[in-house]
């Protein structure tokens, strides 16, 4: 069974499964935030953008820049790292606005 796992995800190790495994867990929570986004939308009837979803963001985003960082893949590597500080700027924002009110 364990070598049935490593083989259809293409692994050679158990380090490496693990490193997919952690990758895969970056794209779960990177994905969770267009869910968060889509079900706050219909909540209120217009498109918003909830705090979840760039908390979402930049949980997945750093997991993803990790596992992009293991890989040693270049353009997946400045993707996320582009990411990462636009997740982080609009948190800032949003931290700087709640503190001014």
């Amino acid at each position: 069974m364990h070598d049935a796992i490593l083989d259809f995800l293409n692994v050679d190790s158990d380090v490496e499964l693990w490193w997919v495994l952690f990758g895969l867990a970056g794209q779960l929570a990177f994905t969770a935030r267009f869910l968060v986004q889509w079900i706050a939308s219909e909540k209120v009837g217009r498109s918003v953008i909830p705090l979840a979803f760039w908390y979402c963001s930049l949980v997945g985003g750093a997991v993803l820049f990790a596992y992009a960082l293991y890989r040693g893949d270049p353009v997946f590597v400045l993707g996320q790292s582009l990411g990462l500080f636009i997740y982080s700027r609009n948190l800032w924002l949003i931290r700087r606005e709640r503190r001014a009110q």
